[in-house]
């Protein structure tokens, strides 16, 4: 009690329970972000190296069929048409990943979260954190992407920038309903690789990434409809080329990847304050 009454009011306030109660999600966010530095290499080499390979091998080996023998593809090159869908991609690979290994070790791994609820943090506040962390790595990292796509000639508007918030948008309306998902996981059964491989793989494949949605036969359409990487593919490449589409739509695009993101983070942060509570 003595050591708490002379330490300074800074420290008072931590050992009393005042900061972690007022900044627990800044404190998660931190914890979670000095974990990304034990693969930081990795980071740094993908977020170079993909935005480089992909559009180097679309933009100088498939580009140039499409474009020889199609004219491009909705009155823009090939390339032009496929960066806004690249540039969702690395967020929803950013949201793949981050919204659901950490989870689940957060819980049963490597259980810290029940030693953050006892600092005391709240559930709201490990999710808040949690998402916060995502977000400082998934910006930069699409930022990164833009530029590239921007070195190659595939973002000819001015507004392309706002490709940034529409990707992260994407990213976090996939992300976040993965990571309530992520959340409920006890016991460990392999469902992590089934999602990667049955609910993400497909979605880049039935989203009219690589080609318009139109193409494929109208049974498959559907899919594309409530992908939220269709939306947010489209979304991207209403700013990126000023892709013509009815301004109900963009609207919509809009408002189905806000709410698929406020649906995954509520939830999620229900999941996690009643695990912490059981």
């Amino acid at each position: 009690m003595t050591e708490q009454i002379t330490a300074p009011a800074e420290q008072r306030a931590t050992l009393g329970g005042q900061l972690p109660r007022r900044f627990g999600s800044w404190y998660v966010a931190e914890h979670r972000i000095r974990g990304m530095r034990s693969y930081l290499r990795t980071i740094i080499a993908t977020s170079i190296g993909n935005p480089l390979v992909y559009l180097f091998a679309l933009g100088v080996g498939l580009a140039s069929l499409v474009n020889a023998h199609a004219g491009g593809v909705g009155g823009v090159s090939y390339l032009t048409f496929v960066a806004p869908a690249l540039l969702a991609s690395a967020a929803v690979t950013v949201a793949g990943e981050e919204f659901t290994y950490p989870m689940v070790m957060g819980f049963k791994w490597n259980p810290i979260f029940f030693a953050m609820n006892a600092a005391p943090i709240s559930g709201k506040q490990i999710t808040n954190g949690m998402i916060i962390a995502v977000v400082v790595r998934m910006v930069p990292t699409v930022a990164l992407y833009f530029l590239v796509t921007v070195a190659f000639g595939a973002s000819p508007s001015p507004w392309a920038f706002l490709g940034i918030a529409t990707a992260t948008l994407t990213g976090l309306a996939i992300g976040l309903p993965m990571m309530a998902y992520t959340s409920t996981i006890e016991q460990d059964r392999g469902q992590l690789p089934l999602l990667q491989r049955f609910v993400i793989l497909p979605m880049f494949l039935f989203s009219g990434t690589f080609f318009p949605l139109e193409q494929l036969p109208l049974y498959l359409q559907p899919i594309g409809w409530i992908s939220p990487l269709w939306h947010g593919t489209q979304l991207g490449r209403v700013v990126a080329f000023g892709h013509p589409e009815p301004l109900w739509l963009t609207a919509t695009h809009v408002a189905y990847l806000s709410a698929l993101s406020l649906v995954g983070w509520t939830i999620t942060q229900r999941i996690v304050t009643a695990r912490l509570n059981k």
